[in-house]
């Protein structure tokens, strides 16, 4: 996953590469932005909060995440 911090609005869609693109409001201060896109990819995906874990890349755009049975939403937000 990419993230892009400080963007003007919330985005989960598009590819970076072979990545989904992630875009938040919050800065990458402090894992404010860690948090939005926790937030951020649990409304896209329809699942709670705490079911996104960050599993790698926690200081860094580029993330690697885990969500609980990998959502078929995962295809059509790629398309964007």
């Amino acid at each position: 996953m990419r993230v892009k911090p400080g963007a003007r609005r919330e985005v989960v869609g598009g590819r970076h590469g072979d990545a989904l693109v992630v875009a938040v409001t919050a800065p990458a201060v402090e894992g404010k932005a860690n948090a939005a896109v926790c937030k951020a990819l649990a409304k896209a995906f329809g699942i709670r909060r705490q079911d996104v874990t960050i599993v790698a890349g926690e200081r860094g755009r580029d993330k690697v995440i885990e969500v609980p049975d990998a959502p078929d939403r995962l295809d059509e937000l790629l398309r964007y």
